[in-house]
């Protein structure tokens, strides 16, 4: 039986000792990074290294993004050096692998506190410089040790690599630390602005008649264009076409007796009293005519278009019978608008510190800044409407954006303020079931999904009260896309790129 014992037990002793040194062979295999990450105004650097280790050759594998657009860098000059103490190392080329990817091999000297330096010369002959600090170690257990130690640890974390967000709408920014005041969330409805409009009325009794084309509301017209006439043939008062006949002899006769006096006079047949007379009547008949033939012919009234729009309202049809002054139509150009915002009366205190607004399409899901649409605020009620019990608020902005007269939008009143708030973009956040999230970068190729707090939001940015740092930088656009990555399968962040 003891035999038997010291077999079993000498057995178990032999797979522990196999166990173990499964262990430490795994361990000693295991490859270790080392992240570096910069910015300056223009570009976005993260490179991945093997960990520094004195007199020993490192891979770097660095990544090149422009901040203006988040796509590679398409083509540059990039070397990199490590100076410590003064003394720097030699000057390494990149390889240029392929957009935006450079892969460098580099061989640091004295272990000790170092800063990598990546000079970047761009096609245009700019020079971007990284500056990142490094410590290089005196033996790869300590680098691999190190690195082990700072490599990131997130619970949530979601693998995204930068050939993705490459091919994607995406870009990371800080949060904002800004003035953010009370916003007054509200709908305005959409008006013409009254001097972007005129309505056009009959100088004449008579007929309607269409000229040729039919005169519809929402028809694009032009300056000058004829839409219909205004007929006075077969009227026995106020017949403008018989008017129109009689100015037009008036005038002929005028210029007659003028033109034959005129020469009668040269030879003192006819005095120069009465050559006078004969040209007051003649310039009062020219008057007359030239005052009638440009908006009437034979016909009657021309009714023409006096800006170029479109009709807005048409009051006439073909055939009705109109008195002089009554409204024909009303053509608006749509070049400037008028948006009547209701407050509640609870704002009223605040309406005086009103001072922008972002404005909503609904139909399309676009926001614009006040700015952006060249807009002001023009007035501030003091009272309310009869109909609805609310106090009125006046922006007038450009049609740059595709606002359609007599609609709504929703405006965000924004008041100034000196109280400051951290504020993030609204494309920034997810929602699920009431909670809202962000991504937070933890290295631009691996992000957390965080929850926060949201405050008051103006249409394009929310205030955030908790969850978030200033200094952590987030996605702020292609947020779904890398939860999308999250729900089709997390890589291995540290898994390294294949090339």
């Amino acid at each position: 039986m003891k035999s038997i014992y010291f077999v079993i037990a000498l057995a178990a002793l032999l797979t522990v000792g196999c166990n173990q040194a499964k262990v430490q062979e795994t361990h000693e295999d295991e490859v270790f990074k080392i992240y570096l990450t910069a910015y300056n105004p223009g570009f976005e650097l993260f490179a991945e290294s093997d960990p520094l280790v004195s007199g020993m050759s490192c891979n770097v594998l660095a990544h090149f993004t422009f901040l203006s657009d988040f796509k590679p860098l398409d083509s540059a000059s990039v070397t990199v050096r490590l100076v410590a103490d003064g003394n720097e190392t030699s000057l390494t080329p990149g390889v240029h692998l392929r957009q935006g990817i450079y892969n460098f091999d580099i061989t640091p000297g004295a272990p000790g506190e170092s800063t990598v330096v990546f000079e970047v010369k761009t096609p245009s002959g700019t020079v971007e410089i990284f500056e990142i600090p490094v410590v290089v170690y005196p033996d790869k257990q300590a680098a691999d040790e190190a690195a082990e130690r700072d490599e990131p640890v997130v619970t949530n974390a979601i693998a995204f690599t930068k050939e993705q967000t490459w091919k994607a709408d995406f870009s990371t920014d800080l949060p904002h630390l800004e003035p953010f005041g009370q916003v007054i969330r509200t709908t305005a409805q959409v008006l013409s602005a009254p001097d972007d409009q005129i309505m056009v009325t009959a100088a004449t009794s008579g007929v309607i008649i269409f000229s040729g084309t039919n005169v519809l509301e929402g028809q694009r017209v032009s300056p000058g264009q004829v839409l219909f006439t205004i007929s006075g043939s077969g009227l026995a008062d106020n017949n403008s076409a018989l008017r129109y006949s009689e100015t037009v002899n008036n005038y002929e006769k005028a210029k007659a007796d003028y033109e034959r006096q005129s020469v009668l006079a040269k030879d003192k047949i006819v005095s120069e009293r009465e050559l006078l007379v004969t040209e007051k009547e003649y310039k009062n008949a020219a008057a007359a005519y030239e005052l009638l033939s440009k908006n009437f012919n034979i016909s009657g009234q021309k009714v023409s278009c006096p800006l170029a729009g479109y009709v807005k309202e048409l009051f006439v049809m073909n055939g009705e019978f109109v008195e002089t002054g009554n409204p024909l139509m009303t053509v608006a150009a749509n070049r400037s608008l008028i948006l009547k915002a209701g407050v509640a009366q609870k704002y009223a205190t605040v309406l005086d510190d009103i001072n922008s607004a972002n404005i909503r399409i609904a139909e399309t899901g676009m926001t614009y800044t006040l700015e952006e649409l060249h807009g002001r605020v023009i007035s501030r009620g003091h009272s309310t409407d009869a109909d609805n019990y609310l106090v009125p608020v006046v922006l007038q902005i450009d049609n740059i954006s595709g606002f359609i007269p007599g609609g709504f939008a929703e405006v965000f009143l924004k008041t100034v303020t000196n109280t400051k708030a951290l504020t993030v973009p609204n494309n920034a956040l997810l929602e699920e079931q009431g909670n809202f999230f962000v991504m937070v970068q933890v290295t631009p190729e691996l992000f957390e999904k965080r929850e926060v707090k949201v405050g008051t939001t103006d249409g394009l940015k929310s205030e955030i009260t908790m969850g978030l740092d200033r200094t952590e930088r987030i996605v702020t656009r292609g947020a779904v896309l890398v939860k999308l990555s999250q729900a089709s399968g997390t890589l291995d962040p540290h898994a390294g790129h294949v090339h």
